[in-house]
């Protein structure tokens, strides 16, 4: 398996933040031009590209789709993104506006009827779930922008989607995000060891080329935010590294 680098930023309100394991108190505000970024990152070679509408994330009336619109049409490689989908109308309006693939998350757990039937009717190129985890006795999965714990176990969730075609999940340990601590390797392993079908993009915790190394093979991509825009490394060097590992 060649695993992508996927670059990505968050946004609020048209500005480009990183928010530290996801807490909106904790936000950090970039002075880029989000578009100038995404094509930098597509001429840099980047063939998937992640955005995370966090102002939709918290209210849906707040949707930024007129800018993921101009921004899906600014660029010519995949853009996937996120944020708090909570319809069909909102998935079929995203695709809509140019986007490849939507990524939906509480979701997949508090209505897995409505998530089946956006897998068929969109089919499962279109649709990533996010499957956001913190590690108790087992991978738990968290849900309305991990503020709350579910019932729900990793796999249980994984095994009930696997046997409905799912193809593309995003897995996220929340202790990781926006940490620059390391990717939570041992998970990903985990997870393409029981669904190696499944399409896995890693998120949360890469600081360095090693990291990359050490998902290399075991992920379909790796969704790295702050360390493009901290300059820890560049996406030429994120891709060549995957490349070569």
């Amino acid at each position: 398996m060649q695993t992508k680098l996927i670059p990505a930023l968050d946004l609020i309100d048209g500005e480009v933040v990183r928010l530290f394991k996801g807490d909106y108190h904790q936000k950090k505000v970039y002075k880029n031009d989000p578009q100038i970024l995404l094509k930098e990152y597509e001429k840099a070679g980047a063939k998937e590209l992640h955005l995370v509408d966090l102002s939709g994330a918290k209210d849906p009336s707040k949707r930024q789709l007129a800018l993921i619109e101009k921004l899906s049409r600014c660029v010519s490689v995949d853009l996937q993104v996120g944020g708090g989908i909570r319809s069909k109308e909102e998935v079929k309006a995203l695709l809509d506006s140019g986007v490849k693939r939507v990524v939906i998350g509480s979701l997949a757990i508090k209505n897995p009827e409505l998530c089946l039937e956006l897998l068929k009717e969109f089919g499962n190129e279109a649709i990533v779930l996010a499957l956001d985890v913190v590690l108790k006795e087992d991978y738990k999965v968290v849900i309305n922008a991990w503020q709350e714990e579910s019932d729900k176990k990793l796999m249980e969730v994984l095994e009930f989607y696997a046997e409905k075609k799912l193809k593309h999940i995003l897995c996220t340990d929340i202790s990781k995000d926006g940490t620059m601590q390391g990717p939570n390797v041992r998970l990903y392993q985990l997870i393409y060891d029981i669904f190696p079908h499944i399409n896995v993009q890693a998120s949360g915790g890469v600081s360095s080329l090693e990291d990359l190394k050490r998902l290399s093979g075991i992920c379909s991509g790796v969704i790295v935010g702050k360390a493009l825009l901290e300059g820890i490394f560049n996406v030429q060097e994120g891709i060549k590294c995957l490349q070569n590992a």
